[in-house]
């Protein structure tokens, strides 16, 4: 019994243990002394401190009053990724920055990277043939000026190839951030971005908008 007592004094502040009564917690000692075990140890546990128990708030993608010119200084000459290797221009995005409606390509091409523009190629004038005159025989006046235009990663990738995961990490961080800034009502993602934005973790779509994302 005073073997169960000793046990008893090192075991009373254990979780299990503490809501039994005495005749249980002797039985439950005696189980585990037939078994072999000869010590209890008792672990304290420290209580949390009241900034461990505060929720944290994790900080805003985009910044607080947040604009296209911002974003445009915060990426500057970009080195972060390989694809600055070989690019002319960055390719940051045009239109009006208060735009309903954001189009949003996969990447620059060789036209594109020449003139810092997206969408000036034959890509761009099936583009613009799409906004102003598809739109208008469906009754919606819109202009090309009257949207924004953009892409998934800044630089054109080597043979206009997919962009790597990497690449569209670094800048899905800047699109978020341009996405964020306008707040469109809709957005269109072209051709091989829709595959982009939908499928890779590395591109995140603004919650409040994700719902506004149309596949084109």
């Amino acid at each position: 019994m005073k073997f169960v007592k000793q046990l008893c004094t090192r075991a009373i502040g254990n979780v299990e243990c503490a809501s039994m009564d005495q005749e249980q917690l002797r039985k439950k000692l005696e189980f585990y002394r037939d078994l072999g075990v000869k010590q209890i140890y008792r672990r304290e546990m420290p209580e949390p401190d009241a900034a461990q128990q505060a929720a944290v708030a994790l900080p805003s993608l985009a910044p607080e009053n947040d604009t296209l010119a911002r974003i445009r200084e915060d990426i500057g000459d970009c080195r972060r990724c390989g694809l600055s290797k070989q690019r002319k221009n960055i390719v940051f995005g045009v239109g009006n920055d208060s735009a309903k409606l954001v189009f949003v390509g996969e990447g620059p091409g060789a036209d594109e990277d020449e003139q810092g523009i997206p969408f000036v190629g034959r890509a761009g004038q099936l583009l613009t043939q799409m906004i102003e005159n598809t739109a208008a025989k469906e009754g919606i006046h819109i202009k090309r000026s009257d949207v924004y235009i953009c892409n998934v990663v800044k630089c054109r990738p080597p043979e206009n190839r997919t962009p790597q995961p990497d690449e569209m990490e670094i800048c899905g961080q800047f699109l978020y951030r341009q996405l964020m800034t306008i707040q469109p009502k809709a957005i269109c993602a072209l051709f091989a971005s829709s595959m982009l934005l939908r499928s890779s973790a590395a591109v995140t779509i603004p919650a409040e908008l994700s719902a506004s994302l149309r596949v084109r």
